[in-house]
């Protein structure tokens, strides 16, 4: 009994001193890449209203912009985004989707995140999409987000801008930029498109791959475009992947007036294609930021 006793006393010590070196030097880098995301880009504090010039600079502040917008997603854990500043549809475009958006599909996390999660259950699919319509719409200046998407065939992740008119001027008339979307089949690349009249439906786009096949759902990324008068160029993690110009476009360019922003997970559709048995559910798209910056001198003039 007293070497069962001694023995206890040697693991208790061993244990302790385990718990030590891990709250004093951190887990082994091995285990820190298993459960920590990449360190996020340095962000202001708190979600904030439409800003002035000189309001705020962060640490992306383009040269010759300035932040106008920005939302950080902060809130308790299952609050839904600012109602005053996003729009929560429960209802699924016709464009051939297979899911039902619902309110229940899209909440913030409590560390800074917006979460639209695609369930699949006994009454089909469901998921969410929001909108910045009515809200904020910007015309021209830079607009990037940063997300991080799930992989499995038929999911359909996406961030893109509508034509804030398209009520009274329909798609494609009231044009489309989709910043980032992805078949959830092709884990390792994206697509950057542009539509309009005359280059609807496919759109002009570039798909794009990172590199070195790592699948979308394991990191972050940041994606964005630049809109001039004349031009949209796509980037992803800084690096331009994706140019259309004025004179380029094979029919009227429409990307002059305001344009509101969209999250949104679909499944299903002409586009990614049906799920299948082994597509992952529930799927996870989480949002880390997003942030609109306008250029100091009005490029229209």
């Amino acid at each position: 009994m007293k070497r069962l006793r001694g023995l206890g006393m040697v693991v208790l010590v061993l244990v302790c001193f385990a718990v030590a070196l891990v709250v004093n030097l951190g887990p082994p880098q091995w285990l820190r890449d298993v459960w920590e995301d990449p360190a996020p880009v340095a962000a202001p504090e708190t979600a904030g209203p439409v800003l002035g010039p000189g309001d705020l600079v962060d640490a992306e502040t383009p040269e010759g912009m300035h932040l106008t917008w920005r939302e950080e997603f902060t809130g308790r854990r299952g609050a839904k985004p600012d109602p005053a500043r996003w729009n929560i549809e429960t209802t699924t475009p016709d464009t051939g989707e297979l899911e039902r958006n619902t309110r229940k599909n899209v909440a913030l996390d409590g560390k800074g995140r917006l979460v639209i999660t695609a369930r699949s259950g006994a009454q089909g699919y469901t998921s969410a999409r929001i909108t910045t319509e009515g809200k904020f719409a910007p015309t021209y200046g830079r607009v990037t987000v940063r997300m991080k998407s799930p992989d499995g065939k038929g999911l359909w992740p996406a961030f893109w801008l509508l034509g804030a008119d398209h009520m009274t001027n329909p798609w494609p008339a009231s044009g489309e930029i989709d910043v980032m979307e992805r078949r959830g089949d092709l884990t390792d690349r994206y697509y950057s498109t542009v539509q309009g009249p005359g280059y609807s439906g496919v759109g002009i786009s570039k798909q794009y791959a990172p590199g070195r096949k790592v699948a979308f759902s394991s990191r972050f990324h940041v994606f964005g475009v630049d809109w001039t008068p004349t031009a949209l160029t796509f980037m992803i993690d800084g690096k331009a992947v994706h140019t259309v110009d004025k004179a380029s476009v094979p029919g009227e360019w429409v990307f002059d007036h305001p344009f509101f922003l969209v999250l949104n997970l679909a499944v299903g559709g002409p586009f990614p294609g049906e799920p299948t048995e082994a597509t992952p559910f529930p799927a996870k798209m989480v949002v880390d930021y997003i942030r609109a910056y306008s250029f100091d001198i009005d490029p229209a003039t």
